[in-house]
């Protein structure tokens, strides 16, 4: 059975609900949690995880409260749990402060789209294996191979594979770029891969994970908590329906 990682943004729908959401995700089947913090100019994000982002700093999302919020579960935690966001608010909070944080909710990994491998090597590597943290790498059907093998070699846990160029949850998305995803299995990677963007229902899931480790879904997950009053039982239906 390929894995299934399912993304949700803190603080959504209500600011309360992020421990709520990760046992609910966790029990349901689902085999990895991304956390998005919030962040006011999310540009890799397409209008429905935008639009999470405004709602959770509308709630009063902060990594403060996010945190404060983990530990309250992280005796709880039986699967990876991993936190996505942008640079910036982290270098506000403080990197070594943050993965400390990070190690002590229980946390086993960290997304960072926009913090560059140059930098990341330079700087911030030799703290997260400190703190005994993952970090995930992104890459896109227009990586070349020779970048993939270098931005895989950085990252431990697994290798996001974007399935298409556009932002996350784009109606345009190509799903499966079979030139892509067979180059992908063919590299000597050194990380499983995980694929995302635009996956939305179990063919969607199985289509594109043919080759793959497994599949990362966001955008259709974070829009039943937005738009259903009924979030709860549909966010549990909807993780049934693709680990059926």
């Amino acid at each position: 059975m390929k894995k299934l990682n399912i993304y949700f943004t803190a603080g959504i729908p209500q600011l309360e609900n992020t421990p709520e959401i990760i046992r609910l995700i966790q029990d349901s089947g689902a085999d990895m949690i991304e956390i998005g913090m919030p962040y006011s100019d999310p540009v890799a994000d397409g209008p429905v995880i935008q639009k999470a982002h405004e709602l959770a700093l509308q709630n009063g999302m902060t990594i403060e409260k996010l945190f404060a919020q983990l530990k309250t579960i992280r005796n709880e935690i039986r699967i990876p749990v991993i936190l996505m966001g942008y640079i910036n608010p982290v270098l506000s909070f403080g990197f070594e402060r943050f993965c400390k944080e990070c190690s002590e909710s229980r946390i086993s990994g960290l997304i960072l789209p926009d913090l560059p491998p140059i930098e990341f090597e330079k700087n911030y590597q030799q703290i997260l294996k400190k703190y005994n943290l993952n970090f995930t790498f992104l890459v896109t059907p227009e990586t070349s191979d020779e970048r993939i093998l270098y931005l895989d070699s950085l990252s431990s846990g697994f290798l996001y594979a974007v399935s298409s160029s556009s932002t996350t949850g784009s109606e345009n998305t190509v799903l499966k770029n079979e030139n892509y995803l067979s180059r992908l299995a063919d590299l000597p990677l050194k990380n499983p891969v995980m694929i995302g963007f635009g996956i939305k229902s179990k063919e969607n899931f199985e289509n594109v994970t043919e080759q793959a480790y497994g599949g990362i879904i966001g955008t259709a997950f974070v829009n039943i908590l937005l738009q259903d009053k009924d979030w709860k039982k549909n966010a549990i239906d909807f993780i049934h329906s693709i680990k059926a």
